[in-house]
């Protein structure tokens, strides 16, 4: 039954792993909104640790999913901010403990191992998704504003890219990882471009892939590449890049009547993570002067960004489990579905590089 005796409407929650996804996304995301209550974090590190109780005080700090799990009676939700090695296990056992599940990207580091949590949820009668915020980025949302209106006319080229200068790897666990264990940029960066090609213009195949470790630490891959092909027509031209100096264009669309070029990255993340809230005024909000630029009928105009809205994956969410939860008709954030066709193209690509 979700919720307490006091609330019954309160989806209570817990979130393992407090690094960049569990203290800069979810537990802010979570706390912003009132369906919900934070009551664990689970982290094995002790200055986590004890940025958690500073940060959130009231909830309860334990050092694992397994310390989690031992309190699944006294909760509803587990979110899974953990590494992408931990995901298909710490999953299956919150599934199997009769909790819905936030598995953060990737889903799992095989499509095998997606489509086995995607089964065992429907199997349970529990809600599963993805964390795959960047549907709810500015720019993505002022692109899919634009296609739904057909300003562009017919598509024929999608051009993607997110690159960072990141010279050195920061996190113990990303030098560690190979591809096999969920390393590299193919599954953090561009899970997130895959997904919302896919979101775009619908399924594709992988026409051409490029994987490359270019900094001397990296076990899995650094610089990427990949061409799609969608049944729609178009293709998709994505990169990402960890070594980048000099970043091009965030997107570069081409169609028929029209082209859209978008500078710069969604504000969202580097804004929670100075401590911003998602309930300020402010919160999603681009500055003017990275506005996009709509080419049409020989000349250029500025295309003011929409607002950022990562607090509309948890606002779904919430409505699907409050709702009745896997018995809602209510749709939920994200299509588990989605995440494991996401894993089918990595796997598609690595095969074309071997």
């Amino acid at each position: 039954m979700t919720g307490t005796a006091a609330d019954p409407r309160t989806i209570r929650t817990a979130v393992v792993g407090y690094g960049l996804a569990g203290s800069v996304f979810h537990a802010p995301l979570l706390a912003a909104n009132a369906s919900y209550s934070l009551d664990v974090i689970a982290t094995s590190d002790a200055a986590r640790q004890g940025s958690a109780s500073s940060r959130l005080p009231g909830v309860a700090v334990v050092r694992d999913g397994a310390a989690v799990l031992q309190r699944a009676a006294d909760l509803d939700l587990v979110v899974l901010a953990t590494p992408p090695l931990t995901h298909y296990p710490l999953a299956k056992a919150a599934l199997e403990a009769g909790l819905d599940v936030v598995v953060d990207k990737p889903f799992a580091v095989t499509s095998t191992q997606g489509q086995e949590l995607v089964a065992l949820a429907r199997a349970e009668g529990r809600v599963l998704t993805v964390f795959h915020n960047r549907r709810w980025d500015g720019d993505f949302l002022t692109l899919r504003k634009l296609l739904a209106t057909q300003s562009l006319g017919k598509v024929a080229r999608f051009e993607s890219t997110f690159e960072r200068w990141s010279p050195s790897i920061a996190k113990a666990w990303k030098a560690r990882a190979t591809a096999a264990d969920g390393g590299g940029v193919l599954f953090d960066l561009g899970t997130h471009l895959i997904d919302q090609a896919l979101q775009l213009f619908g399924p594709a195949t992988v026409l051409h892939a490029e994987l490359q470790a270019r900094r001397s630490d990296e076990r899995a891959d650094d610089d990427a590449f990949l061409a799609l092909r969608h049944q729609s027509g178009v293709t998709s031209h994505l990169a990402m890049n960890m070594l980048c100096a000099q970043q091009g264009p965030r997107f570069r669309v081409l169609g028929s009547i029209g082209g859209f070029t978008k500078n710069g990255v969604d504000p969202q993340e580097p804004y929670m993570a100075a401590g911003g809230s998602p309930r300020d005024a402010d919160y999603g909000v681009e500055a003017p002067e990275w506005a996009g630029l709509l080419g049409r009928d020989g000349h250029l105009d500025r295309l003011a960004t929409e607002r950022g809205n990562y607090p509309e994956f948890y606002r779904l969410l919430g409505d699907k489990i409050l709702d009745g939860g896997a018995e809602s008709s209510l749709p939920l954030p994200v299509n588990p579905e989605d995440a494991v066709e996401v894993l089918k193209i990595i796997e598609r690509a690595r095969e074309l590089v071997k």
